[in-house]
This record gives C-alpha cells, structure tokens and sequence, in this order.
C-alpha cells in the first residue's frame, strides 16, 4: 500500500477524534454552546479532512484510468442501479435482523444525525456530501482495493464491509452496513471508478436526509413500525 494511503487513513481517524481538542476550543472562543461546539467543529475538521484527503490523493487523480473503466455514460447508468440495489440490499438486510436476529428497526446513529441536523442544518454537508466522498476513498479505493489485489471479491468485499460497519459504532446493524459495503464495492469493481459509490452514498444519505428532514421522532418510529409490516409481513 502506497505511503499516502496510510496517510489518508491517519488522517481520517484523527478527523473523527479531533473533537475532544476541538470542540474546547471552538466552546472559548465562539459564543456558542458545549453541544454547538462540537457540531461546528464536526463540520470544521470534516471540511479539512476532506481538503488533505483530496490533496493526499492528488497522484490517484491524475493517473490514467484503467483501459477499462466505464465512461460517464455508464458510470451514470450503474449509479442509477446502484441506488435501487443499495436500497435493495438494505431492505433484505432488515428483513433478516427483524426475522432471524429480533433486531429492533432503526439506527440510532441516524436518529442522533438528524437531531442535530435539525437543530443546526449547516451540519447536513456531513452526512450528505462530505461523510461519502471520505468514506468511499477510505473504504473502498483504499482498503477494499488494498484486500482485493490479494483475495477474491467476496473476501475481500467481506473484511472491507466489516470494517465499515464496525466503524459506524452500530455493531446490532453489521449486516445493514455490511449489505452497503458489498454494493458500493460492487460498483467499484463493475465501473473501475470510486466515482461511482460515491455518487450512491452520497445519493442514499441524501435521500434519507430528505425523508427524515420533516417528521418528528413519532412519525419516524410510525415509519419503521410499517416498513416491519412490509418486510415481515406483519
């Protein structure tokens, strides 16, 4: 694995556990409170994660793409179909938490996103345009591609989607998590461009986004209970 890849890895994770230091900080010097400042810091560091993992990733971008990477045309198509078999494999993977595991609908990580959504909306670049891009360089380019030169795709698609999961602090919904990392990662190696995942995650959490944005926590349990009653039936 090329240096600058250990590097966008070191990066993110600092990002996801600079809010310990900067949060403080933004909390002595903006006239905001404790809960504020972590959010705008959130948005902050992300922002700057985003900008040294492009800059890190600079001779990734100006490398010739594969002889057989899809053209735009096609990278648009499988986008398209990617967003209905991510949604697919999402639905299937909470049919058998509820069936098999008993595992209660809902992820409290996307309840706690869209509260503080709510609460300040500037925070919606996160989970929207920011989170995505980050995640599928790190998740699929880098560790999916790093385990995929050395195993076949269902290994390595396996251990990359694990990851991935585990790193959503979610571990009831590992197989939800997991079902998204075996798409995205399909539709990297089907296209040959990270562009591709990227596009649908980002599709898919802005969706969620958009769905959520207007209901209260009442209507959104309301919508969970029916989606059991689809799944399940009943």
């Amino acid at each position: 694995m090329p240096k600058r890849y250990w590097y966008v890895i070191i990066a993110y994770i600092i990002m996801q556990y600079s809010v310990y230091l900067g949060a403080p900080l933004f909390y002595a010097i903006l006239p905001v409170s404790g809960s504020e400042a972590s959010i705008y810091w959130t948005v902050f560091s992300f922002i700057l994660g985003l900008v040294i993992v492009l800059f890190l990733m600079k001779p990734d971008m100006h490398m010739q793409p594969e002889r057989d990477a899809s053209p735009a045309g096609k990278v648009i198509t499988w986008s398209i179909l990617g967003i209905f078999m991510a949604y697919f494999a999402q639905a299937l993977a909470v049919m058998i938490e509820i069936a098999i595991f008993d595992i209660t609908p809902g992820s409290a990580n996307t309840a706690q996103i869209m509260d503080i959504s709510r609460a300040i909306p500037l925070f919606v670049v996160v989970p929207a345009l920011i989170g995505p891009i980050l995640e599928e360089i790190i998740f699929r380019k880098i560790i999916f591609g790093g385990f995929y030169k050395k195993m076949n795709f269902f290994l390595a698609a396996l251990l990359s989607a694990l990851i991935f999961g585990f790193i959503h602090q979610e571990p009831a919904h590992i197989l939800i998590y997991a079902s998204m990392g075996f798409v995205f990662a399909f539709l990297y190696v089907k296209t040959k461009r990270i562009i591709t995942p990227i596009i649908v995650h980002m599709a898919m959490n802005s969706l969620t986004i958009i769905a959520q944005y207007s209901l209260t926590p009442e209507q959104i349990q309301q919508q969970l209970d029916q989606l059991q009653l689809i799944l399940i039936g009943g």
